[in-house]
């Protein structure tokens, strides 16, 4: 065997060995030895803990969400010498869901040729219709018995929620998963731009979720709509990460950590309420006690943003109230992150924390009424999440 044929075969046999350590994760350290690079750590978990107690509860806050097992209702009726575009229904989902809806009601709206045109309603939909329709060359002007914070959607929870409460599975087809999936898009894409202003009215925060061994409670009534996001919009699921028990500060069970928008509505509403005065927008303070006397409006085109408003309003009578409770604390410290632990949700808002009692299913609140506050359930949701630092 020739010189250059040996020198040939020991730069393989070299490569290889070289090879076989990098598969291993090793180097070599001398004649016949490899040291294996260790396995990567399980992920672990640290977090300042909450000061949350009941004498630091401020206030004792209830909102209605605008329930209709059929979705949200946006299309548009003539209405005697006018035209109605209603816009209301969207359950828990209208803060997470209203650029992309009032995306399509400003479509149906400036269709009829109009640019002077009303909006019915101050909250979440009044207000970015509102400022939909001047950015698309409409005059506007809002018609709304309350402003904010007085609105209902003043005092939701605060959180992304897309397909919060939204329908009941049974009239989700095909027409309604495209058209949510557009609006989810749209607002999401949205909301980007609006991170990092001043007065933080849109953040990211993670929300650990600490699962028990609780089985669900069931329920035979019909189902509401589920997996919307996981089957038309996965690109919108942030990343997730599980932390076993050991790694993180709440004992015994698993943690699943997720990541998504928080609005904190009180600057928001102030950034979308000074938007739109600051685009000659003009607002109105009335109170309609009947579709008749919409009639009397100047305006040729109006747009129904009433929300749960709509069934008194217009005798809507599939939609259906879900009653929601939050009790409002004192922010104490840099706390940015989230809870979901037995029936109870903690969102750190920077215009105060919010502790709400979830309930066992959807059905919790549902046809409920009700804005009285009830303290004993205030009381509940604070312990629950206080009770998990006692000792830490």
């Amino acid at each position: 065997m020739t010189r250059p044929a040996l020198a040939r075969r020991s730069l393989l046999t070299g490569g290889g060995a070289v090879l076989s350590m990098a598969l291993l994760g090793g180097c070599a350290t001398g004649p016949g030895k490899v040291t294996v690079a260790p396995s990567p750590k399980a992920p672990v978990l640290t977090l300042p803990p909450l000061r949350a107690s009941l004498d630091r509860i401020t206030q004792i806050t209830v909102c209605t969400r605008p329930f209709r097992p059929q979705g949200p209702r946006i299309e548009r009726v003539a209405f005697g010498d006018k035209a109605l575009v209603h816009h209301y229904g969207h359950g828990g989902s209208g803060w997470s869901l209203s650029w992309g809806s009032a995306a399509i009601a400003t479509d149906l709206a400036m269709g009829t040729g109009a640019r002077d045109i009303a909006v019915i309603g101050c909250g979440a939909m009044g207000l970015t219709t509102a400022l939909q329709l001047q950015r698309a060359g409409a005059k506007v002007t809002i018609y709304a018995r309350e402003l904010p914070p007085a609105t209902r959607s003043s005092l939701a929870t605060g959180v992304w929620s897309p397909e919060s409460r939204l329908a009941l599975q049974q009239h989700v087809t095909p027409e309604f998963k495209a058209q949510w999936a557009g609006m989810a898009r749209a607002s999401f894409d949205r909301y980007q731009t609006l991170l990092g202003l001043p007065g933080t009215p849109i953040e990211w925060i993670d929300t650990h979720n600490l699962f028990t061994n609780a089985p669900p409670v069931p329920d035979d009534r019909p189902a509401f709509a589920h997996g919307l996001t996981r089957e038309m919009t996965p690109e919108l699921r942030a990343p997730r990460v599980t932390y076993a028990t050991g790694n993180h500060p709440f004992g015994d069970r698993e943690v699943l950590t997720t990541s998504g928008l928080m609005f904190n509505i009180a600057a928001y509403s102030d950034y979308l309420l000074s938007g739109f005065l600051s685009l000659g927008g003009k607002i109105e303070v009335r109170e309609f006690h009947n579709a008749a006397e919409l009639s009397a409006l100047p305006q040729k085109t109006l747009v129904n943003c009433s929300g749960y408003g709509a069934k008194a309003l217009f005798g809507d009578d599939t939609l259906v109230p879900v009653r929601g409770q939050l009790a409002r604390m004192i922010p104490d410290g840099d706390i940015r992150y989230g809870l979901y632990f037995n029936q109870t949700s903690f969102v750190p808002r920077r215009d105060g924390w919010v502790f709400q009692v979830t309930g066992a299913n959807e059905y919790y609140g549902f046809g409920i009424d009700d804005p009285t506050p009830d303290r004993a359930e205030a009381e509940r949701a604070v312990t629950t999440i206080a009770g998990l630092f006692v000792g830490v």
